[in-house]
């Protein structure tokens, strides 16, 4: 079972998961029914299950390159020895098909109680997914697409509680979301794959564009990133005026800012590993934020 969870890279998968909780309670204001929230909890959970499977496995051929150079061990939340298992033949491509399966089809099912037209979002990040993996060795312009692959949970969870959320706010949630995972995700976890990826021919943006420009695009990322948070608030319900407000700014300014910082001053790749690993904590912290804000009210 081991293996399975390190090919959905699991831990990962779990951190991702407090994003689209976090955006259903900022948008809904308060908790949903438990049969609703017992839904969507699973639904997400089967959702990154199974798109994570499938990074590895349509990229298995570039894996299998990297893996057999040796790869750089990776940030915390990534850390298992186990990392590309597919490509290390701990588990055989019939079995990562039918977990990918099994789990795309839970998250199908769960998407179709919840509401049916998150059906194509769905479907649309499973899509992204692919044409990410395959961008790998032709442009660095893929992160953008990774931004997107990202916010499709969320995005999706609006939709589960709100059956017809404004436009103008999912936008901007949307350039939000894909600012911190371009800034504190997709480069930083490049960056720690620097090596491998130089080898396979990759076209990643700390290779392209080098290191120096890359952790400026991380700072400028991140910095709007935080910048963005500060109109979160105005999507909920919830009155919590500026504490609330000041709560949100801080996790973002305490979390992403720092290590941005170090990074585009050192330009080392533990520094980058350290980055993906507090970016990755953004989303935890902003839930349970939002959870006490929804408690007092």
């Amino acid at each position: 079972m081991q293996r399975f969870l390190a090919l959905s890279r699991s831990l990962h998968g779990v951190l991702d998961i407090a994003m689209p909780g976090f955006v259903a309670l900022l948008w809904l204001g308060r908790f949903p029914s438990w049969p609703v929230l017992a839904l969507c909890l699973a639904t997400a959970l089967a959702g990154y299950t199974a798109i994570y499977a499938l990074n590895d496995l349509i990229g298995v051929k570039d894996d299998q390159e990297k893996v057999a150079g040796g790869i750089t061990p990776g940030y915390a939340v990534e850390a298992s020895a186990m990392r590309y298992p597919l490509a290390q033949n701990l588990i055989s491509m019939k079995g990562a098909l039918a977990w990918f399966g099994f789990w795309f089809a839970l998250a199908v099912l769960g998407t179709w109680l919840l509401n049916p037209m998150i059906l194509l979002i769905v479907f649309a990040a499973a899509a992204l997914e692919v044409v990410y993996v395959k961008l790998l060795k032709v442009t660095w312009w893929r992160t953008v697409v990774s931004g997107l692959v990202k916010s499709a949970g969320p995005v999706a969870a609006v939709f589960a509680v709100i059956p017809a959320p404004p436009w103008s706010g999912l936008l901007g949630m949307l350039i939000w979301l894909m600012l911190w995972e371009i800034g504190g995700q997709n480069i930083p976890a490049d960056w720690n794959d620097l090596e491998e990826d130089r080898r396979i021919g990759a076209r990643t943006i700390p290779l392209v564009l080098g290191l120096r420009t890359a952790s400026a695009l991380v700072a400028i990322s991140l910095g709007l990133t935080v910048l963005a948070s500060a109109l979160l608030p105005r999507l909920s319900p919830l009155a919590g005026g500026w504490p609330f407000q000041l709560a949100i700014l801080a996790a973002g300014a305490g979390l992403l800012l720092p290590a941005a910082f170090r990074l585009a001053r050192t330009l080392d790749g533990r520094q980058a590993a350290r980055l993906f690993d507090r970016a990755s904590l953004y989303p935890l912290v902003l839930l349970v934020i939002v959870t006490v804000f929804v408690l007092i009210r």
